[in-house]
């Protein structure tokens, strides 16, 4: 939500904010409409940034890469350069493309990188520390966007971020509690401190100005030659050197091999919706079709919105999807028979449907498999522009603020990605390690995400346009909302705005969102059988846009649940 204090900063001028309709802050059960282009992000400056690049000419692909390095500078717990994600594209001609620029594992990673002499997985060595880096990707998947589809070049697209780091912006509440919460990790790494202290440990306070002048040097070699200004020279040369001198896995030949794919969306259909979203090594898209594909032979609208009935149901889909997803789910350049056709068939979800009782949960026991935890801080944004291009960005660095180092003398925080790789072959257990061995760790694999940028349409054109963080949770959280708009006709903000619940299938537990079903519910789904229904903290931060058919408005929302979040269109 958008804290209008913030707004109207005198370092607005700075940051070429322009002035905005009173309908651009639209409460969180109304959405915010706009003619022609919009951008809702995790932050009031990078939605603006992409507003304005929509504005000047360029189409929603330019103004995806300029809100994705926005971000990399006014959010960093996920914004960044330094990690990596997916992107969908809906062209005005009637293509669909994504990109995935997921990280990989580095050349010297293998398999038992995370266990002991004697076998025992070292608590967190996967997620702490510079063993948990991977090869960032989000400069390389952006610059194969624009080389596909984009008509702005690098050094207009990154000019804004450059200048909202050198000059600085205001300090968010959210970012300087984010920063009061991190205190301790940050301030081990001394290129943190230098870059998230103003001085010794003296932290940023909300309306500070903060200024990031090595992220700005940064920014400025990717803005003069684009990938190369990243993954080759001066940029990967310290990256290098970093990782070598504190026993980090990244070479520069690492970072010069990597390359962001053009892969084709898995496509679904719902209620006569076609539903694209990211194919492995995203989990997202499968399981959202598969949940789509059961939960269609159902009329969920007659249960009522969030009644016992209806989570039972959503919880039951839940179940199996992500019982698949550990089982099948990895790169698909190391596991080519991934069986994704029937995984995503109507005939596999009409099986599953037949053993889906109204009266009694089921029971999946618990496969050889293993899996690594998946942190639920993530972002998403979605853009539209005045022809109708549409994009979807989900990009992330895992945990929030990622590995918590900043890279030295660059600026920019390294992700911990490697710690979503199964980290001990062969291991399981019922607390939610659960997962296949086609995400054990291999030099130059990329591992497995729950990323589900999605875009739906209707009658051969981009309807809904939706994505959200929270690791494993991110799937449950985009079903929710399409299930809130299409089966229980609610706008954009309120289908963002409802309560969500999810189920991952191990660790079998249903959790609830504070308010977003009532103690009878609660207690029905027990009585069901469900094991262990427990509430618990508010889930994901979703994006989405609608672009309405009859009138062509675009209908966007930011979820209130995010601090800075903004829908802004023109």
């Amino acid at each position: 939500m958008i804290r209008f204090r913030q707004i109207m900063k005198p370092a607005a001028a700075i940051l070429f904010l322009c002035l905005l309709s009173l309908d651009s802050f639209a409460g969180s059960n109304k959405p915010v409409r706009a003619r022609k282009g919009m951008v809702v992000s995790s932050h009031i400056l990078a939605s603006q940034v992409g507003v304005e690049v929509l504005k000047n000419g360029g189409n929603a692909v330019d103004a995806a890469v300029a809100t994705g390095m926005a971000l990399a500078v006014v959010l960093p717990g996920a914004g960044n350069i330094g990690g990596g994600g997916f992107m969908i594209v809906y062209s005005k001609d009637g293509t669909v493309t994504a990109f995935d620029f997921r990280e990989k594992a580095p050349a010297a990673a293998h398999a038992r990188m995370y266990v002991d002499s004697v076998g025992n997985y070292v608590r967190n060595l996967n997620h702490d520390g510079y063993l948990s880096v991977g090869v960032p990707g989000t400069v390389a998947g952006f610059d194969l966007a624009l080389k596909k589809f984009g008509t702005k070049s690098w050094k207009e697209l990154t000019e804004p971020a450059v200048r909202l780091a050198d000059r600085g912006f205001p300090v968010t509440w959210g970012l300087a509690d984010d920063l009061a919460d991190l205190k301790e990790d940050l301030l081990e790494y001394p290129a943190s401190k230098r870059s998230f202290f103003k001085r010794d440990t003296l932290t940023y306070e909300a309306d500070d100005i903060w200024k990031q002048p090595d992220l700005a040097k940064t920014l400025k070699r990717i803005q003069s030659k684009g990938r190369d200004g990243f993954y080759r020279g001066e940029t990967a040369r310290l990256i290098a050197a970093d990782m070598k001198k504190n026993g980090g896995l990244i070479t520069e030949a690492d970072l010069a091999a990597y390359e962001a794919k053009e892969r084709t969306p898995l496509h679904g259909t719902y209620k006569g919706y076609d539903v694209y979203s990211m194919p492995p090594p995203s989990s997202g898209g499968t399981a959202l079709i598969e949940m789509l594909n059961i939960l269609e032979g159902f009329d969920l609208k007659s249960y009522g919105h969030n009644s016992a009935t209806y989570l039972h149901l959503l919880t039951e889909a839940m179940r199996h999807a992500y019982a698949d997803r550990a089982r099948h789910l990895g790169d698909p350049d190391f596991n080519p028979d991934i069986p994704i056709e029937r995984l995503t068939s109507k005939e596999y979800a009409e099986e599953i449907r037949r053993g889906i009782s109204l009266s009694q949960a089921s029971k999946i026991e618990i496969a050889s498999v293993a899996e690594a935890q998946e942190s639920e801080e993530t972002t998403h944004y979605s853009v539209v522009d005045a022809e109708g291009n549409a994009v979807v960005v989900t990009y992330t660095l895992e945990y929030w603020f990622g590995s918590r180092i900043v890279a030295d003398g660059l600026g920019f925080l390294y992700n911990n990605e490697m710690g979503d790789f199964n980290p001990v072959p062969g291991f399981t257990d019922s607390t939610g390690k659960v997962g296949t061995p086609a995400n054990i760790v291999a030099p130059g694999k990329r591992m497995l995400s729950s990323m589900t940028p999605t875009i739906i349409a209707k009658d051969g054109k981009p309807w809904m346009l939706i994505g959200s963080p929270g690791g494993r949770t991110i799937m449950n959280t985009v079903l929710q909302v399409v299930l809130n708009v299409v089966d229980f006709k609610m706008n954009i903000a309120e289908a963002i705005s409802a309560g969500r619940i999810h189920h991952q299938w191990m660790p079998d537990e249903v959790r609830l969102e504070p308010y977003s079903t009532t103690m009878d519910s609660k207690r029905l789904l027990d009585m069901l059988g469900h094991r262990n229904v427990r509430w618990r903290g508010y889930q994901g931060r979703a994006m989405g846009i609608i672009i309405d058919p009859e009138t062509g408005l675009r209908l966007g929302a930011s979820d209130p649940r995010d601090d800075d979040g903004a829908a802004i269109g023109y």
